[in-house]
């Protein structure tokens, strides 16, 4: 079975934009559901403990750290937000990294788009966190932070197991090298078998 062929550069871009869109209209969507009908810092149990919604408005990164340097976290997610678009103008040629990357891309823009729209105004706006799972991690964060956080593990597992932006792999040369030294074992047994005995 051949691997298939590595996608045209517009298909690439054209998942990634896709995905990004979907993503970032469930954050805003969800967020705006929170905002309409949860009451501000007061848990609101959905499952018992396993979860909870809890509607708070963040200005810090991840457990509400760095609250007073706000701007820095909107230049970041800039950042990365325009680092995934020239990668894929540019370099994704893989499925799978065309799904990561525009469930990241949708991911960041959701929060980048709280940061740049939402109060107390750009580029300092809070953003909209309102799922609680303590049995998990003690942070409140929002659908934007889960695909954030899964597609950087995502991008972590393809870069691991060698697979390139343009859809080739790592060529796995120490097992080429293994196979080799284990086939030159082989024949040295070989022929020393062949050797007379004294």
């Amino acid at each position: 079975m051949t691997d298939r062929p590595p996608l045209r550069q517009a298909a690439a871009g054209a998942i990634i934009a896709v995905l990004a869109v979907v993503v970032l209209a469930a954050d805003q969507f969800t967020k705006q559901l929170a905002l309409d009908n949860l009451p501000y810092e007061q848990p609101v149990p959905v499952f018992g403990d396993f979860l909870i919604f809890y509607l708070v408005r963040n200005p810090g990164a991840a457990f509400s750290l760095g609250e007073g340097v706000t701007w820095i976290f909107t230049i970041a997610l800039a950042a990365v937000a325009i680092a995934i678009v020239w990668l894929a103008a540019t370099r994704v040629k893989s499925r799978l990294w065309a799904v990561a990357l525009g469930l990241l891309l949708g991911g960041v823009l959701g929060n980048l788009t709280d940061r740049a729209l939402r109060e107390p105004g750009f580029p300092v706006g809070h953003v909209i966190d309102f799922i609680n799972t303590p049995w998990m991690m003690p942070a409140i964060y929002n659908v934007a932070d889960i695909f954030i956080v899964s597609m950087m593990i995502g991008v972590a597992l393809l870069v691991l197991v060698g697979l390139h932006l343009d859809g080739t792999r790592e060529p796995r040369k120490a097992a080429a090298q293994d196979d080799v030294d284990a086939a030159g074992d082989g024949e040295a047994d070989a022929a020393a078998s062949d050797l007379p005995k004294a």
